[in-house]
């Protein structure tokens, strides 16, 4: 099993939510998160601002599933076809173990 971390832009969460769901991949725990990539922050005018809103996608799956969940994430989380700055990040990370606490079951 993979953690599929992925922080994208807000207005793109809609989509790829509703495209992973086609995809067979309901299970989504998502959290607002605020902060800033290489670029440092984006200067509006005089005004400056280094925590730039984002969401964070945090997703389980089974390891053969990985390549599908961040294809499609990429696909939909990206702005235009070469992309922008604070598009986002994905992370992937190993699971030990995952436990379901109302049954007991280990697993997905």
């Amino acid at each position: 099993m993979v953690l599929v971390r992925s922080i994208i832009r807000p207005e793109k969460v809609g989509i790829v939510l509703s495209e992973l769901l086609s995809a067979g991949f309901p299970a989504v725990t998502k959290m607002d998160v605020y902060g800033r990539g290489k670029q440092k922050g984006v200067k509006v005018g005089e005004v400056f601002y280094d925590e730039i809103p984002k969401e964070m996608l945090l997703m389980v799956v089974e390891d053969k599933d990985k390549d599908d969940v961040v294809r499609i994430i990429m696909k939909y989380a990206r702005t235009g076809e070469e992309g922008h700055f604070g598009d986002g990040r994905i992370f992937v990370s190993p699971v030990e173990e995952a436990y379901t606490i109302s049954t007991k079951k280990k697993g997905l």
